[in-house]
């Protein structure tokens, strides 16, 4: 799905390019058409972007795996209770050797 992504946007800009080309050729490089061809590129495009984006994360939801922003939430999790374990066994320890030596 990635892959088709990118194949769509390689091929938009071509099109873009095309397009850009072609007014040239023509004599028509007025600048207000060329930046309203700009423009209709870039509303496509981001209408585009918006769809694969909806369609990529709905399959990322249907197969079950984690966004890259739930791994890292969790990795953060876990690296806060490591540190609240780490630090009760510490204590813990602590406790251990005073008990001890009294």
């Amino acid at each position: 799905m990635l892959y088709a992504g990118i194949g769509l946007a390689t091929e938009a800009t071509e099109k873009v390019q095309s397009e850009v080309d072609k007014l040239v050729e023509k004599g028509k490089s007025a600048d207000s058409e060329i930046k309203t061809t700009v423009e209709n590129f870039i509303s496509k495009t981001e209408t585009k972007a918006g769809e694969f984006e909806t369609k990529f994360n709905e399959l990322i939801s249907k197969f079950g795996y984690a966004k890259t922003s739930e791994v890292e939430a969790l990795r953060q999790k876990l690296e806060k209770l490591e540190a609240e374990a780490a630090a009760k066994t510490t204590k813990t320890v602590k406790a251990a050797a005073t008990t001890a030596k009294a």
